[in-house]
């Protein structure tokens, strides 16, 4: 298992529960099939030590997955991974994953603004206004895409102290909505001239692009989100089951 600095999140405002982070992680490598049914996890200390963190994070992160059927320990035995059990996560819907597969999504907010909606978004929701969020994207410690999310004003406003790693989380926390259903567009496009330096293809570059359309209960979708990533870091991925 390869080192992820997962502690160092520790002081982040807008950062999961550390055994939360933990358990996304391992989920999103039993996805995309980094980890396989039966393999059986190395010795708890050994993992511990591994990704940064102590032996009671790890092991409450594990039963948090075993209760998900991902996760079955043996006793005597160890830890070992069962594929069948439930892999929704707050990043379900996350499509990206570094190039050997999965990684730890994590986000970074740029700007965060209450504004009419532009011209060039399409139709979503009931409201003119709407928060945009600008946030930059990382796979573990890669920095893989920049992004930019409007959600629709009479869906609730947002503000940044409200706002975790997992913007769905935030949404049912913050506001009662669950996001139940997304449609993607993935096509091309140029990055936007309002990317940070430390994202690597420059303003005007041709990298990856997503369209999201997302939806609650209501009819019309209450958020759009476009994201540009770099495929020289990450893919996008859809799995069908």
């Amino acid at each position: 298992m390869r080192k992820v600095p997962v502690a160092q999140t520790k002081t982040s405002p807008h950062a999961l529960p550390i055994y939360v982070q933990i358990a996304e992680l391992l989920t999103r490598d039993i996805v995309a099939g980094r980890l396989i049914d039966g393999e059986r996890l190395k010795p708890e200390r050994e993992m511990a030590a591994e990704l940064g963190v102590s032996v009671g994070t790890l092991r409450k992160a594990l039963r948090d997955m075993g209760e998900k059927g991902l996760i079955e320990a043996v006793q005597g035995s160890g830890n070992y991974v069962r594929s069948s059990g439930d892999t929704g996560t707050v990043y379900a819907m996350f499509r990206l994953e570094l190039l050997a597969g999965g990684g730890l999504p994590r986000a970074e907010v740029l700007s965060l603004d209450h504004m009419e909606k532009p011209r060039d978004l399409p139709g979503f929701g009931t409201s003119q206004r709407g928060t945009r969020i600008r946030r930059l994207r990382t796979l573990n410690d890669t920095i893989i895409a920049v992004e930019e999310i409007w959600l629709d004003a009479d869906a609730g406003v947002i503000e940044e102290t409200m706002i975790s790693e997992s913007l769905y989380a935030t949404y049912r926390k913050a506001l009662g909505l669950w996001i139940l259903r997304a449609e993607d567009r993935v096509s091309l496009s140029a990055v936007p001239d309002w990317a940070p330096d430390t994202y690597a293809p420059p303003p005007g570059d041709t990298v990856g692009y997503i369209e999201r359309l997302s939806w609650s209960d209501r009819p019309d979708a209450i958020e759009f989100s476009r994201t540009w990533f770099d495929p020289a870091r990450a893919v996008y991925v859809q799995r069908l089951k």
